[in-house]
């Protein structure tokens, strides 16, 4: 009863994790909200993002939650929403460096796998290490220039900027951005969102999900 969406920065794991989950009429959970409210609270407490031990104990000490709806996650520190904050420059430019520490990793993962089920997580590594087992694992992709294009919709950077910035992600994310053998790859550069989501909808096994949940899809909008 778990779907996993992977994939490279930028390819719409996000929208296309939300709009399967909604035409299932389940949540979908961003890991990547977590690494980045990670590294959020890292920056403002001037911490060395490199340093794992230190940063871990930040977090222990400033305990985020994860609010995984079918429409959008939010993430809390306390009483303060902090989703509005984490798709910015400075966090882009970090939190590759905190996904890649195995402690980071493992209390996102931790916290992840306690969630209830179903739902549709979204990711680099979903499939591959903390849902193995999933029943239904996708993948996306798509060429560095053309998920710069989309990204430049949403910021101000212009797009040779930003598919520099997005090369040099991938060599960071190699390691943890894979697709699991087992995953259908997308290539997400020339279809529409709609178009992705409902390849993914097709592809899902027969079973997976109840007839009442498959029945009540509905098209997502942009």
């Amino acid at each position: 009863m778990i779907v996993t969406i992977d994939g490279v920065a930028a390819s719409g794991k996000s929208s296309v994790s939300s709009g399967v989950a909604r035409a299932l009429g389940v949540p979908y959970v961003s890991s990547g909200l977590l690494y980045r409210a990670a590294t959020l609270l890292g920056l403002e407490a001037a911490l060395d993002l490199h340093d794992a031990s230190g940063l871990l104990v930040h977090l222990l000490a400033h305990s985020l939650r994860l609010e995984p709806l079918a429409g959008g996650n939010r993430i809390w520190q306390g009483e303060r929403e902090l989703t509005g904050e984490l798709h910015s420059t400075r966090v882009d430019a970090g939190v590759s460096v905190v996904a890649a520490l195995p402690e980071v990793r493992g209390w996102v993962d931790a916290q992840l796998r306690a969630l209830p089920s179903p739902f549709v997580a979204e990711g680099r590594d979903m499939g591959t290490n903390v849902f193995p087992h999933a029943g239904a694992k996708f993948y996306l992709t798509a060429s560095p220039h053309i998920r710069a294009q989309r990204r430049a919709s949403e910021r101000p950077e212009d797009v040779p900027a930003i598919e520099a910035a997005l090369v040099r992600r991938d060599a960071l994310d190699r390691v943890q951005s894979a697709p699991a053998p087992d995953a259908v790859v997308i290539d997400t550069g020339p279809l529409t969102l709609d178009g992705v989501i409902q390849t993914i909808l097709a592809e899902l096994p027969e079973g997976l999900w109840s007839e009442k949940q498959v029945s009540g899809r509905a098209t997502p909008v942009y």
